[in-house]
């Protein structure tokens, strides 16, 4: 049998930043506006991002998975034009979606993402309302999807899954365990930051329920960085992988827009997780920078 690839990008933050009435722009949006203005239009690129998912495209994958920020100030203008480019990528079938801080920004549109991105965040049963935590099965693989965003106040972007998510998420990862399958975790804040703004508020938690029930692979976002960290699971260590921002170019520490891909598939009685890294190389052309065995 043929191995199962997942490609999986984050943080594209679509640009460009629509038109924007003064009455949109109070409280936490008007620092996030002025920051885009001033800064983040030089280095986040729709040119880089359409050119990325051209080539996770032309790789064909057998799913994708976004973790989050797709918009920027959570704007209702910015929502459709997200939703447009989310098509673009791939059906809901073959897509699956977790928010981000940024998609959550204010409290007036925090739960506009749920209601766009219905079809990419819904579990498997028909007809199922979109909860937090959803699992999405796609051939060997458990796609666990929960939402770390909340609208925060400005100069914060920390996240949060709150009691009544993690208690679902035990259950869920009691029931996987006893199940034949590779199980991916997707949340757009990292399991650990060293910044205080910008870290997932109840990370203890949930790297307990990890270290009881385990699962084989986290994908998250929200740093704009490569990143592999390993956390405890019941048996082995479990890796978390991180992905720049898939719109950046290049600028001080923050590398330029990337995605990875996973190959996976069974070896024995384990299971067997390759990675390969690609994105903007320093012609600012899409190539493989790296590739690693995980497991």
């Amino acid at each position: 049998m043929a191995a199962f690839r997942l490609a999986h990008l984050s943080d594209p933050h679509l640009p460009p930043l629509p038109a924007t009435r003064l009455r949109d722009l109070a409280g936490k949006r008007a620092f996030g506006y002025l920051n885009w203005t001033r800064n983040r239009h030089k280095y986040h690129r729709r040119d880089v991002l359409d050119a990325l998912v051209s080539d996770m495209r032309a790789q064909q994958p057998d799913h994708v998975a976004v973790t989050g920020d797709l918009v920027n100030l959570a704007l209702d203008a910015e929502f459709n034009p997200a939703r447009e480019w989310l098509e673009g990528v791939g059906r809901p079938a073959d897509v699956t979606v977790v928010p981000g801080n940024h998609d959550a920004y204010v409290r007036a549109t925090r739960h506009r993402f749920a209601g766009i991105f219905a079809d990419y965040l819904r579990g498997d049963v028909d007809g199922a309302p979109v909860t937090f935590p959803f699992v999405r099965r796609r051939g060997p693989v458990a796609l666990i999807g929960v939402s770390s965003a909340v609208p925060t106040p400005p100069l914060m972007a920390t996240g949060w899954l709150g009691h009544v998510q993690l208690a679902a998420l035990e259950a869920i990862l009691g029931q996987l365990s006893n199940e034949d399958a590779f199980r991916i975790l997707l949340v757009h804040h990292p399991l650990h930051s060293d910044g205080r703004a910008k870290r997932l508020t109840d990370s203890h938690q949930l790297c307990g329920l990890l270290q009881q029930h385990g699962v084989e692979l986290v994908l998250h976002g929200h740093d704009h960085i490569h990143s592999t960290m390993w956390f405890d699971g019941p048996d082995r260590k479990i890796p978390a992988i991180g992905v720049p921002s898939a719109s950046a170019l290049a600028r001080k520490h923050y590398p330029a827009a990337a995605y990875n891909l996973f190959s996976i598939e069974r070896d024995g009685n384990a299971w067997r997780c390759e990675q390969i890294v690609r994105g903007l190389d320093g012609d600012r052309r899409i190539a493989q920078l790296s590739a690693t065995r995980l497991l």
